[in-house]
């Protein structure tokens, strides 16, 4: 019978993947992303490992909405990074069916291959809101610590209010496009408040001009965009086209400028212990949410029937934290 992953992967397993991964192996590599997605025990080994050895890849996120461009837009970054010296890895986050749980993982290939260098993962949301997966903290630590830089993470397509993305970048790349809404729609979803750089994609499109205005506008209305741009605090807007390459190379400047921004103002210290808050949080919600679940499956049964029809589910709720909290696991 095939062992879980959560057994099969001894502590000293992952200290030699770790060395093996942090001398150039790709498999190995791979190898310590799979651990994390399988999460457990395992998965924490590997966090413990690899956080000495972290803080030196841009961790850059890029988001906005489906059919955006996202993905093309990648490919052509990676480009401009090898083109600097640089080793990228891209993680792509795929939704999950809320049926199936399936994901299509096929981000990679609208991503160009030919960039030898670099390192693509693709993982599923696995059902989790905000456009992100919970193993992505746990997989840009692997990148990171592996000597991968920058780390590029592409979310699945936003709608409102799902804007983790700033949890895990350095630089937050908000992508728009003619035909997908306007400004306004984008300030309802939350994009301003997030986003360090604007790219309006396909700019050859009738309509591209028209979407910058109108982010223009909006970002003179909204004088508290929460950006820390090079400008000073207003987020830049950079035209481009995917398919052909233009303004990619203006891009790419712009988020390497955004980034020594943030590292000569000390914003980037600020910005990664934000980060480190929103992982532990992360993890402290989904241990607490296995306890609730175990409680339930307890005692939820014996609480209603020793209860009337009038108790109402906040009662229910208070005696069960009360178990929850004040002592240990009821196992009756």
């Amino acid at each position: 019978m095939r062992q879980s992953n959560k057994i099969k992967h001894r502590n000293s397993d992952i200290g030699e993947l770790f060395e093996r991964a942090t001398s150039g192996e790709r498999r190995a590599v791979g190898r310590l992303l799979s651990i994390v997605e399988g999460g457990g025990a395992p998965a924490d080994q590997v966090a413990r490992l690899g956080h000495p050895l972290v803080g030196r890849a841009h961790v850059i996120g890029i988001t906005g909405p489906p059919g955006a461009g996202k993905s093309t837009l990648v490919g052509k970054l990676v480009s401009e990074a090898e083109k600097a010296g640089k080793r990228p890895a891209v993680l792509a986050v795929d939704p999950s069916s809320p049926l199936t749980g399936g994901a299509i993982l096929g981000d990679r290939v609208r991503i160009d291959a030919n960039n030898v260098n670099t390192f693509i993962r693709s993982v599923a949301t696995r059902g989790h809101s905000g456009g992100l997966a919970l193993s992505v903290p746990g997989s840009v630590r692997v990148f990171d610590a592996s000597g991968f830089d920058p780390v590029i993470v592409e979310t699945v397509g936003v709608g409102q209010v799902e804007v983790d993305v700033t949890a895990t970048a350095d630089t937050t790349v908000v992508v728009a496009n003619p035909g997908t809404g306007d400004a306004v729609q984008a300030n309802k979803a939350g994009l301003l408040e997030v986003a360090d750089i604007f790219v309006v994609n396909k700019s050859d499109h009738s309509g591209a001009n028209d979407v910058r205005r109108d982010l223009e506008i909006m970002l003179d209305l909204s004088h508290a965009t929460g950006a820390e741009d090079v400008a000073g605090g207003r987020a830049p807007i950079v035209m481009t086209n995917s398919l052909d390459g233009d303004g990619i190379a203006e891009l790419w400047t712009t988020i390497t400028e955004h980034y020594e921004h943030l590292v000569e103002s000390d914003r980037l210290v600020g910005r990664r212990s934000h980060r480190l808050k929103t992982e532990v949080r992360s993890r402290l919600l989904t241990g607490l949410e296995g306890m609730a679940d175990h409680l339930l499956a307890q005692r939820f049964e014996a609480l209603r029937r020793a209860s009337d029809e009038s108790t109402a589910p906040s009662e229910l709720s208070e005696q069960l934290l009360v178990e929850l909290f004040a002592g240990p696991n009821v196992d009756d």
